[in-house]
């Protein structure tokens, strides 16, 4: 079996005091991407930056304290590539100092960690997400094939702030025109699935499920009440999307032993 887990962890200097060395270091994961850790790695605790066990590769923003993707394997990469630029993509370039995409290879697949920008409508925010969805699905398009041309799988995992469905999010009635949940994200997202025939892992092993859920706001009750998102992706070519056997959410037992605001995202394939 393969195992890989994603999580956005809300700052990972932060996570790093409050339970995601302990978690680290009993998870059974081959492969985990990190999303917003908002740190340089020199500014990480060696336990963080370089755990034992672990082959790490960081990739923060040019901008301090913000965005950030990292990628834990326990077999060395063959290949570590920051950023999407280079490939002919317009716009790609924009976003390669921007600590949102970062992918390694291993034996027979490609892993990436993506952190989409979050956007709020009507703010320069959601004008940064709609360029970079415009430049990363055609670059999803030609990884796929240049990984296909190579006998390769693809996984991309990651916080994707986009939730699909009407399933992947509680409240979805009162978010219909916020950012995460705009008809014109969900298409995108549809695009990713439909025209670049990418699968949702999580939601290829729930069909039915309402969520799982895997952010929930620090504000009120959300996580005591279950009113969470499913933005969190394990998004697979159709090769390895099959392979999968079993895909969780880990939920902490109570409010209180949470170290990020996100839970870690986590699906195991046969190898």
């Amino acid at each position: 079996m393969y195992t890989v887990t994603s999580v956005n962890v809300n700052g990972l200097r932060a996570a790093a005091k409050k339970g995601f060395v302990e978690w680290l270091a009993q998870s059974e994961a081959d492969v985990v991407c990190l999303q917003e850790v908002r740190a340089e790695p020199q500014q990480l605790p060696e336990e963080v930056r370089e755990p034992e066990g672990w082959h790490t590769v960081h990739a923060p923003a040019a901008a301090k304290g913000r965005a950030g993707v990292s990628l834990y394997t326990r077999q060395a990469p063959e290949r570590v590539q920051i950023g999407f630029g280079g490939f002919d993509v317009p716009g790609s370039e924009e976003f390669d100092t921007g600590g949102r995409y970062v992918e390694v290879d291993l034996p027979g697949v490609t892993v990436a960690s993506l952190y989409l920008p979050s956007g709020d409508v009507g703010t320069e925010r959601q004008d940064e997400k709609e360029r970079f969805m415009a430049a990363f699905l055609p670059y999803l398009e030609g990884l796929k094939a240049r990984a296909a041309a190579e006998g390769r799988e693809v996984l991309v995992c990651g916080d994707w702030n986009i939730a699909h469905r009407e399933a992947d999010l509680k409240n979805w009635k009162a978010n219909k025109k916020n950012s995460g949940f705009l008809p014109e994200e969900r298409a995108w997202l549809t695009r990713v699935f439909e025209e670049a025939a990418y699968v949702d892992v999580v939601r290829a092993l729930h069909p039915d499920q309402e969520g799982p859920y895997s952010w929930w706001s620090y504000r009120g009750r959300a996580f005591d009440n279950d009113a969470g998102w499913r933005i969190d992706y394990q998004v697979a070519t159709e090769g390895l999307a099959a392979r999968a056997v079993k895909a969780w959410v880990e939920r902490a037992a109570t409010h209180g032993e949470r170290w990020s605001d996100h839970a870690p995202v986590t699906v195991t394939y046969e190898r």
